[in-house]
């Protein structure tokens, strides 16, 4: 499914790297890295065109880990967004045409600022979102440049806390802000489980969409075990509908979701979003956001 895709865009939450040193200058308890050669074979089947990489564990393995892993995605021509070897680098937008389609990509998140890019040292495109919503203005502008050069504009985001139904009021208000600078799209992620999906203004916010391929612990109550593929739809420059694909997680291994399972994983989502007022119409394999024939019922 992902292969097929024209564009695909992930959320990297690892090093490529074989540098063994660990993060030192604040406490950590976890250390995220895979094996660049594997990795990047998996990451070039799968077809993907882009990652996020503004997260808290790109240098799980310092300044040299991250480092590696820029250089691993730049030599397999796969984008990356959200760090860099600076400030400038991390928090600049990146484009992608696609099609007769641009796409202009905007990432950050909240989460490990001892990680943030500086002027003159590589790191990750961090913004204090816990000093409301006047810390977003670089994002702001990063935005609006993506805008006058791009026809869709997409935000990634890793923002806390982790294990969470809902998104704070803080996030949901960040969120309208980004959209209201001019993002199509937010693609949010971090809290390991799946979240509900807001129309605002007719713009897709995926507050949350889950993990796809880990080896954690699974929470009886969160599922992070359970999840979908996004898929958004275009007619022209516009996204028509957004399909979402049930999908269950085994260790480092995913399927898509069926039977009961499937039931359940699309029904909490059905709740989900409507706690925000999105339509979510369930068919044989697959949840449809059906946007455009919203915006045409006058619903959004």
């Amino acid at each position: 499914i992902i292969r097929s895709a024209d564009f695909s865009l992930i959320n990297l939450e690892c090093a490529l790297t074989y540098h063994e040193k660990e993060w030192e200058k604040t406490p950590k308890v976890f250390f995220y890295k895979a094996d660049p050669g594997p990795a990047m074979v998996a990451l070039n089947e799968a077809n993907i065109s882009c990652t996020c990489l503004a997260n808290n564990h790109t240098l799980d393995f310092q300044e040299d880990g991250l480092v590696d892993t820029i250089r691993y995605l730049d030599d397999a021509g796969i984008c990356r967004v959200g760090a860099g070897m600076n400030i400038e680098e991390a928090g600049a937008p990146v484009f992608r045409d696609v099609g007769e389609v641009t796409v202009g990509l905007v990432a950050f998140t909240n989460n490990e600022p001892a990680f943030a890019a500086t002027e003159d040292s590589p790191g990750v495109n961090y913004v204090p979102l816990y000093l409301g919503l006047g810390a977003l203005g670089p994002i702001r502008d990063a935005i609006k440049r993506a805008k006058r050069l791009s026809d869709l504009v997409i935000v990634s985001v890793h923002w806390s806390p982790n294990m969470a139904f809902y998104p704070s009021l803080d996030f949901r208000l960040a969120a309208h802000a980004m959209v209201d600078a001019g993002a199509d799209v937010i693609h949010g992620h971090s809290a390991h489980n799946f979240q509900g999906v807001e129309l605002y203004r007719g713009k897709p916010i995926m507050y949350s969409t889950g993990d796809f391929i880990d080896d954690y612990a699974i929470d009886p109550i969160y599922r992070n075990d359970w999840s979908f593929i996004f898929i958004l739809n275009l007619d022209g420059n516009s996204i028509e509908s957004i399909d979402l694909i049930p999908v269950h997680l085994s260790y480092t291994e995913t399927n898509l979701a069926t039977g009961r399972e499937f039931i359940e994983i699309a029904e909490r989502m059905e709740n989900l979003s409507e706690e925000f007022g999105t339509r979510v119409v369930l068919s044989k394999n697959k949840l449809t956001i059906p946007i455009m024939e919203e915006r045409a019922a006058g619903t959004i």
